[in-house]
């Protein structure tokens, strides 16, 4: 093979040699780009997770705090009849939990197996302070017995927002 016979494919030859190592090297950009880009979309993705699961703790312990006793007494007109009370205020909690019943995803089982116990433990007070009660009593009577009835319980709702914000803290000390 000679030289001159080569002659026309110079150019081509030329083109392969200079060519080559500018396509090594756009591989490899384009390889780290992506790469880049995968790891910057999985950091989004944790932090709307993060994100979600706070506004979860956020809601939940707002809905905690709306069902405490001492929001729901002065929630309603004071010309209501207990029934009446009881009534607006059990279907006042159930409407808001729920409306945020899908939190449930960002909080742990036993978190959320409190504020169900919470909730429940709630309604069955309010219709055992009206049993034991009777027909005699007024609203306001009422209202005072139920939240001396809370009262020697516990304040088991307080307890729930407190595990709640441990929950958090512990999820923000890991991460």
């Amino acid at each position: 093979m000679n030289f001159s016979s080569l002659t026309p494919y110079l150019p081509y030859i030329f083109a392969v040699v200079v060519a080559t190592p500018f396509l090594v090297l756009l591989r490899q950009f384009v390889y780290y780009y992506i790469n880049a880009k995968e790891r910057e979309l999985k950091s989004l993705g944790m932090s709307v997770g993060q994100e979600s699961r706070l506004q979860a703790f956020e809601r939940m312990t707002l809905f905690l705090d709306r069902m405490k006793p001492s929001q729901l007494i002065s929630k309603f007109d004071k010309n209501l009849a207990i029934h009446e009370f009881i009534y607006l205020t059990e279907r006042s909690i159930q409407e808001e939990f729920d409306y945020n019943s899908t939190q449930q995803l960002y909080i742990s089982t036993v978190n959320w197996q409190n504020i169900v116990t919470s909730k429940n433990r709630l309604v069955a007070l309010l219709h055992s302070t009206y049993e034991g009660l009777g027909n005699q009593a007024n609203l306001d009577d009422y209202k005072t017995v139920f939240m001396m009835n809370y009262t020697q319980e516990g304040d088991f709702v307080s307890q729930t927002i407190d595990e709640i914000k441990k929950e958090l803290l512990i999820i923000n000390f890991n991460n």
